[in-house]
This record gives structure tokens, sequence and C-alpha cells, in this order.
């Protein structure tokens, strides 16, 4: 006799990618500015420290800084450590070193990458110089990266006083935030998916509290115990709490304003979130009755509809709020 295999946990490639757009101070400005025009600036904190790059408030003291001073493009490595599989969109598309260096005036470490032909031609005290980007915008990709320099040692020299203006200063910044990595849901919301994929709901039940999860989470975050009871519950449920979206989300065909929603399935212990379509916006309220509309093959619910039924008495949900 053999045992059952167990049953196989999902597993796929989940990217989370977003822009992210910053206003920036005087110090912020001034700095990303400098880079565009080929000067490195750093700010002078109370105690003469000169940190590139410049932040807005002494470490130290909390105390707003807006000495501005003028590094060289020359300084040496303090640490290193060496990328043998460069990422997409990093610095350099062949191996490099990531290093920190001092630069010279500067009393701070700045992180970037430098060109190197292998980690044996990296040490710690190497002199390097930046190497500037042909085309340069405002942002630290500027500095396209750090080169061995291998001209004489520079003296220590004092940082050079700058007022920070230039002809059209840059005042913000988009960047582009992105994660790849590789989504494993575990076993208790593997059987979630599974069951959305025959157009069942199913959750898990506390055997200490009761309450029933959906989506499952393998465990009960409050009594701390296993919940392996499965449980199907819904389809209809009821709107608890909603909000009117009114921005348009890139790569999402649905028009504005329309209602998110949280939504208490009929034997759930907690509620989930889903979309409101078949009512106007407006009509949308605390206690409707809804029911799924699955998408065409059915894999989930691709919003949720008025069932028709009378509105859901306050009582009957304010515990799943």
């Amino acid at each position: 006799m053999t045992a059952a295999s167990p049953p196989e946990v999902l597993r796929a490639p989940l990217v989370v990618e977003f822009p992210f757009t910053r206003s920036l101070g005087p110090v912020q400005s001034a700095f990303l500015t400098g880079l565009r025009e080929r000067v490195v600036l750093g700010v002078k904190t109370a105690d003469g420290t000169v940190m590139v790059p410049p932040v807005e408030y002494d470490p130290v003291t909390a105390e707003e800084i807006r000495e501005l001073v003028e590094v060289a493009p020359t300084g040496t490595v303090t640490t290193f450590a060496w990328n043998d599989h460069p990422r997409p969109h990093q610095p350099l598309d062949t191996p490099f070193a990531w290093v920190l260096v001092r630069l010279d005036g500067a009393g701070t470490a700045l992180l970037h990458a430098l060109d190197a032909p292998g980690p044996d031609a990296v040490r710690t005290g190497m002199r390097v110089r930046i190497r500037w980007a042909a085309e340069r915008v405002g942002a630290i990709t500027d500095i396209a990266c750090f080169e061995p320099y291998d001209g004489p040692a520079s003296p220590a020299r004092e940082p050079a006083p700058h007022d920070g203006s230039f002809a059209d200063p840059v005042t913000g910044i988009i960047a582009a935030a992105r994660l790849d990595y590789t989504y494993s849901p575990g076993r208790a919301q593997t059987a979630y998916i599974n069951a959305l994929a025959e157009r069942r709901t199913v959750g898990e039940r506390c055997p200490s509290c009761h309450k029933v999860y959906v989506p499952p989470r393998g465990a009960c975050p409050t009594c701390g115990v296993a919940t392996t009871d499965r449980v199907e519950v819904g389809p209809v449920g009821t709107v608890t709490t909603f909000c009117i979206v009114n921005i348009k989300a890139k790569n999402l065909d649905i028009e504005v304003p329309y209602v998110y929603a949280h939504i208490a399935l009929d034997g759930a212990g907690l509620a989930l979130h889903g979309r409101i379509g078949g009512i106007p916006y407006d009509q949308v309220r605390m206690g409707l009755r809804v029911e799924p509309v699955w998408t065409e093959g059915g894999r989930y619910p691709d919003h949720y509809r008025p069932t028709g039924e009378p509105d859901a008495d306050y009582d009957a949900y304010k515990e799943l709020i």
C-alpha cells in the first residue's frame, strides 16, 4: 500500500511594478541638477562632516541643513562586493563591483557600480573616478559608473562652497519600482484557487475560535493554530464597506467611477475584496446583497452584482466590518 501524494502546491512568477513620483526639495534638487552638469554636491553638517549623497536633515542633531559644497569626481573605495550576474536595468550589463566610494572632500561614501575586469582588480583603498553618462538628465544614473583611476593621489581638499543655483533645475523625479519574484500561495490558498476554478469559494475554519477565513491562510492569526477544516462559503454575500474609485488604473479596462468593496460571503468569518458591478456606483450601499459574476472560463469572479434580495440587517454583518 502506498501513501497518497500530497496535492501540488501552486507556483507562478509575479511582478509588482509601479512608477514612483517624488518632488525634490532644494538639497536633492541641487544634487541631481548638479549631476546633470557634471558637478557633485554634498552638504556640510553642524560638526563639519560633508555628506555625499546629501541629506536634508542632520543625522545627529535632526536640524535642517542647507550648506552645499562641491566635492571632487575622484575618490577612494571603502568597501565592495562583486556582482557576477548583473540583472536587467543595473548600471552595467557585464560583471561589475558594487562599491562604496568616499569622494575627495566628502566624509561619507556613495554607493554605485565600478567597471572592473574582475574581482581581483578591486580592492579597498583603490582610487577611482566618475565616468559620466553621455546623456544626462538629472538623475543618479548621470553617473554611469566609477572606473579605476591611475592618476596621482589627490591631497586632502577643502570642499568648495556652492549656492546650488543651476539653470532649469530638476524639481522632481519618476522612478520605476519593480519587483520580480516567484510566488507560492501555500497549501491553504492553493486549495482556495483550485476551488475557484470550479466556481466554488472555500475557506478554512479555526478549530479554536471557529472563525472561517476566506481566503484561507493556513493558520488562525488570532489563535495561532493550523486551520485544516475546509468550509465552502457563499456564493452570495453582503457588502460591508466600500469605496468609489475615481482614478483609472493603467492596463485596467474599467471605466471610472467604479466601486470596490469588502464582501462578507455567507458563512465566512471575514470579508474579502471585490468590485461591484451591475448597479450605478452611487447606489452601492452597506448591506447590499451580491453574487459573483465569473470570468470567462470561470477562474475567478470578475465582479459582484446585486442579487435583488432585501439588504442585510446591520447587526448581521457589523462584526465583519
